[in-house]
């Protein structure tokens, strides 16, 4: 039996490197952004910028609505062997684009496969693990997530020490991104074809043949035996549901239920997670440490959504969903409200001291000369700004738009007073709160609140609206910080913040301890 539960297991981890790969793509444009614009020669707060990054979102939200449909055709087996391709393909993509046109190509097609691979890795582990370890070795395929993500943060870090060419850096951030890529394309030919799968396309003894590697032979004939009815029942549902799904759906009984799911699918990403997983170096460069600092400060971001995700798993099924709920926005609110108020009482002013310490640093990288940019910067030497647009925009008036999208971060580092600590506790707190509420609790409440009969159907929707919504944040987010400045943007999401606990209290309900069938008939009626 421990030979079984050790092939499930390893099955598992294997085909949960998709997570991982879908981690570490989404979050490693993080450290690639502040270097690429710079290649690419595009304008700080430029929507190209956010769409660059928010693009592997478009291409995911492809992937969610194709992911299904192909997977049920070819297998899930060689649908995941797909997104390792697309995977590997985006990063060599990526790392080898010299316009910015072939770079958000490769982002789509990278997408293609986080969407695909986010939907079908969890199916295919659902339908090989063993009832008994079914849960724990799902719950796999979001850690590796977080832990993708966590490790894009490590990558950065070191690769920016390493290598000081910017021109370089950001195509070795992208490009390392094949490794873990082609690895997954090896691991997976060892893995079997999903049982379910099997069974659907008449491989009957094929199926059997895998359920009996993960379970003894008596409970390998009785799942294969509960597999086949299900088959059977779901061709019947089915039919029914090609003709009432959307309809259904979108029917006045599930006013509550939709109310509740594409509410909190909306929250979950307009507070801004996604902004910060996405820019987080170049949101600390905005609070004055230096490059070096704030790759390191991203690190702290990451491991900070492993732990918490850790807690969050443990703490869902004990606390409830929504205390976590209620905890986390309060904590997102506080937090994002911190982050505000320490940029909104930053002040801003170039000295003589700074000026001979961006000469420096300019000469050393050797990007523009560093007579002319400290020339530029004399008209503004010993102003006081109070607020940040006001100094940026009378920054780029006076060094010039290239000079301004070249050194921004480097003049800003040595000109900014700031309560820098209380923005690292601040998104600390903040990805703390996300990781044990919204992150997965949303997930949880959406696969407990709708009707059996169209749960798929209805979290496929929510989901295309979550994805629309964390695309959005994205590709506006560094235009935001351009056009109103890093407080206003901050206190913008601490705002969505409090209307996520204001919704939570009003509308979500606890769903701990319930069956689904007393969810449906307390939230939809029969």
């Amino acid at each position: 039996m421990k030979t079984k539960r050790l092939y499930a297991t390893l099955i598992s981890l294997i085909v949960a490197l998709g997570g991982f790969l879908l981690g570490f793509d989404s979050a490693v444009i993080s450290g690639a952004t502040p270097f690429y614009k710079i290649s690419f020669a595009l304008d700080t707060g430029s929507w190209l910028i956010g769409f660059s990054v928010g693009s592997i979102i478009l291409g995911a939200i492809i992937g969610n609505i194709i992911a299904g449909p192909i997977a049920d055709r070819f297998g899930r087996k060689k649908v995941l062997i797909t997104t390792s391709i697309l995977f590997t393909y985006a990063a060599l993509g990526t790392a080898l684009a010299h316009n910015i046109t072939f770079f958000i190509v490769a982002r789509l097609i990278g997408g293609l496969g986080v969407g695909m691979a986010i939907l079908v890795a969890p199916m295919y582990i659902a339908e090989i693990a063993p009832r008994n370890l079914r849960g724990r070795l799902v719950t796999f395929n979001q850690l590796n997530i977080v832990l993708g993500i966590s490790i894009a943060y490590f990558s950065n870090y070191f690769i920016q020490a390493g290598i000081t060419d910017p021109e370089m850096n950001w195509r070795w951030m992208l490009g390392v991104g094949v490794i873990p890529a082609i690895l997954y394309f090896i691991l997976l030919f060892l893995v079997p074809h999903s049982p379910r799968w099997l069974a659907q396309k008449g491989r009957d003894e094929e199926a059997l043949d895998v359920l009996t590697k993960v379970n003894e032979k008596e409970e390998a004939k009785k799942v294969f035996d509960e597999i086949k009815l299900s088959i059977k029942k779901d061709q019947q549902k089915d039919k029914t549901i090609d003709k009432t799904g959307y309809r259904e759906v979108f029917s006045k009984k599930m006013k509550i239920v939709l109310i509740i799911g594409f509410g909190i699918a909306f929250f979950q990403q307009i507070t801004g997670i996604n902004a910060i997983f996405y820019y987080a170096p170049m949101i600390f460069e905005m609070s004055g440490v230096g490059k070096d600092s704030a790759f390191m400060q991203a690190i702290i971001i990451g491991l900070t959504n492993v732990i918490m995700t850790l807690v969050a798993m443990s703490l869902i099924d004990k606390l409830g969903r929504k205390p976590l709920l209620i905890i986390g926005s309060i904590g997102i609110t506080l937090s994002l409200a911190l982050v505000g108020s320490a940029f909104s009482r930053a002040e801003y002013s170039i000295d003589q001291q700074a000026i001979e310490s961006i000469q420096s640093e300019v000469s050393e990288l050797g990007l523009i000369e560093e007579a002319a940019l400290t020339t530029a910067l004399v008209p503004m030497k010993d102003q006081v700004y109070t607020k940040e647009t006001a100094f940026f925009s009378d920054l780029k008036a006076n060094i010039g738009t290239l000079a301004y999208n070249t050194h921004k971060e480097l003049i800003l580092k040595h000109s900014i007073t700031i309560g820098s600590i209380w923005v690292l506790i601040g998104l600390i707190l903040f990805v703390a709160s996300f990781a044990i509420s919204l992150g997965p609790v949303m997930w949880a409440l959406l696969s407990e609140i709708f009707p059996n009969n169209v749960r798929g159907l209805a979290i496929s929707i929510v989901g295309f609206w979550n994805s629309i919504v964390s695309f959005s944040v994205a590709t506006v987010f560094p235009m935001e910080l351009e056009n109103l400045g890093s407080g206003p943007t901050y206190f913008i999401f601490a705002l969505f913040g409090f209307l996520t606990l204001l919704f939570v209290l009003r509308f979500v309900p606890e769903t701990k301890g319930k069956s689904l069938e007393e969810l449906e008939s307390m939230l939809v009626g029969k």
